[in-house]
């Protein structure tokens, strides 16, 4: 499945910052890392020599793919122009069937975070929730079963 080119303004500064933090500052430190280890002599032994080889790999790797990603983001920065209706970008306040209330933002798939309750664009409950308004009932399919919940408040 193709992911969403959307981001927030802040998640495109904070993946752009990522990496020229990666490229500027952790690679070449990394780098000068590998070399001291490989002057110690033998590398098939040498514990800190494979570590940052692997470390560099990862490192790479996380470089090529921000490389990739960054130039295909599309940033939104403004709000809709009709703030009553779930779009991209939206702090969706959710009401369950116990009266429990759970906020959630729709940010792009390189943002979402569980902790921050940021849920992707691209997910099932996103999905069940764009455009729909306040007071709506969304039905979201959980491992659990199909559960109920109506919008209480939409904020951007």
């Amino acid at each position: 499945m193709k992911r969403s080119n959307h981001i927030t303004l802040e998640g495109a500064t904070r993946l752009r910052n990522e990496l020229a933090d990666l490229w500027k500052n952790q690679r070449p430190e990394v780098t000068k890392a590998i070399t001291a280890a490989a002057a110690e002599g033998d590398r098939s032994e040498n514990a800190e020599y494979i570590y940052r080889k692997k470390q560099l790999r990862e490192m790479d790797r996380r470089i090529r793919y921000l490389q990739r990603r960054t130039p295909e983001m599309i940033v939104i920065e403004r709000k809709p122009a009709n703030q009553d209706t779930v779009f991209f970008g939206a702090t969706v306040t959710l009401e369950d069937d116990n009266g429990d209330l759970t906020k959630y933002r729709i940010v792009g798939s390189d943002e979402f975070d569980f902790k921050e309750h940021y849920i992707s664009v691209d997910s099932p409950m996103a999905k069940a929730l764009l455009k729909k308004q306040v007071d709506d009932e969304v039905f979201i399919r959980l491992p659990s079963g199909n559960k109920a919940f109506v919008i209480t408040d939409i904020e951007y």
